[in-house]
């Protein structure tokens, strides 16, 4: 049954469209655009309302301050950096400690690595077990010779290692070659921060230009002045 009501054909009712002498004026609005339309503009008039009352709320002799400490900027209050300024001497002294405490870090790793390369050195190594023959004369000592000649002892095959063994040894060898990448990044800031630190100190400098440079380098080079010392 309901098959049959919806083939009937049914009229198509459309919203009702701007008379033709008001065509100027655009499409005629409906109501869901006059709802729109009302909700906004009650908005902005109870923003009005609500600074026109802080307005008259106001105490002429208020005062925080927040009314020195920013700025207007475009129009917008922008308040003033609270970050600590620091003195020449003292980021000299921060810079120190922080060279510091990166010679530290690489201390450390560089212990890391040698301890590692050394037991990944030993692991390589072949076994050194040596058998001692001794002899009581020079005819002794030509047949032990001839023996152990056609023994073929020192031609021992390889061991294989265990697949779990070698997996380590792998992991190992990775983490040495991260290790040592590491270090080498750690020893470089180090000598950047030492370039700054020294840039940092007393003294004129200037900095030297590409044809004054005798050896080439990727880092600036800088020159400072003789001064005569007292």
């Amino acid at each position: 049954m309901s098959s049959l009501r919806n083939s009937v054909k049914r009229r198509a009712h459309k919203e009702r469209a701007q008379p033709g002498y008001r065509k100027k004026y655009g499409l005629l609005e409906k109501h869901k655009d006059y709802v729109l339309r009302a909700r906004d503009f009650h908005r902005k008039e109870e923003t009005i309302n609500l600074l026109r009352q802080k307005a008259a709320d106001k105490n002429p002799d208020e005062f925080y301050y927040k009314m020195i400490n920013s700025k207007s900027v475009g129009g917008i209050h922008r308040p003033q950096s609270t970050a600590k300024q620091y003195t020449h001497e003292e980021l000299q002294l921060m810079k120190t400690q922080d060279i510091g405490y990166v010679l530290n870090k690489v201390q450390s790793e560089q212990k890391k690595v040698e301890r590692l390369r050394a037991v990944l050195h030993s692991l390589d190594q072949p076994q050194s077990n040596k058998h001692v023959y001794f002899a009581d004369d020079r005819e002794e000592v030509k047949d032990l010779k001839e023996l152990l000649s056609s023994r073929q002892l020192d031609d021992r095959p390889t061991v294989l290692l265990p697949k779990r063994i070698r997996k380590k040894q792998e992991a190992a060898y990775k983490e040495l070659e991260e290790r040592i990448e590491r270090l080498a990044k750690m020893r470089s800031i180090v000598m950047t921060m030492t370039f700054q630190k020294e840039l940092m100190g007393k003294g004129r400098k200037r900095k030297l230009h590409t044809d004054e440079i005798v050896t080439p380098s990727e880092i600036p080079v800088y020159k400072w002045r003789r001064e005569r010392k007292k």
